[in-house]
């Protein structure tokens, strides 16, 4: 079933992927080409050397809030002293016969009051791809520091 989009698109990512969580995903343009498997705490990957789709969903997450953030302070005409920081955990747990997936920000801006911080990633969060995407649908919590 497809769905309209209410947007005018400006990029597609196209990724390939095979064998699911012990497999291997591929982009388009060959920038992403890793091998997946089952992280240690799900009873997969012992040596740590392979990546997963919660790692790679954080990664995503991480760089478009970072993005989001640029963009709000830019737009509030507000200089940062130095770039946002960051930080994603996604949880991964059982959740009836599926999976559900939680998500905690940590955003720390250096030089720049806690109160201003949580005012710039609350504006963030409204404009985010991803904050978008999961609002409603998992839990995402923010923190700032």
């Amino acid at each position: 079933m497809e769905k309209e989009t209410n947007f005018n698109p400006l990029y597609t990512a196209k990724v390939m992927g095979v064998s699911g969580r012990s497999g291997h995903v591929k982009s388009s343009d060959g920038v992403i080409d890793l091998d997946v498997r089952l992280p240690k705490g799900m009873g997969g990957d012992e040596t740590g050397k392979h990546t997963n789709p919660e790692q790679l969903f954080a990664a995503g997450y991480a760089a478009c809030f970072g993005g989001a953030l640029g963009a709000v302070a830019a737009a509030k005409k507000i200089k940062l002293a130095s770039p946002p920081e960051v930080t994603v955990h996604a949880t991964i747990g059982k959740e009836g016969e599926g999976f559900g997936l939680a998500v905690d920000i940590f955003v720390h801006i250096s030089d720049m009051e806690i109160a201003d911080v949580q005012a710039l990633t609350e504006a963030a969060h409204q404009v985010c791809p991803y904050s978008k995407a999961t609002r409603g649908n998992i839990p995402v919590n923010i923190h700032v520091n």
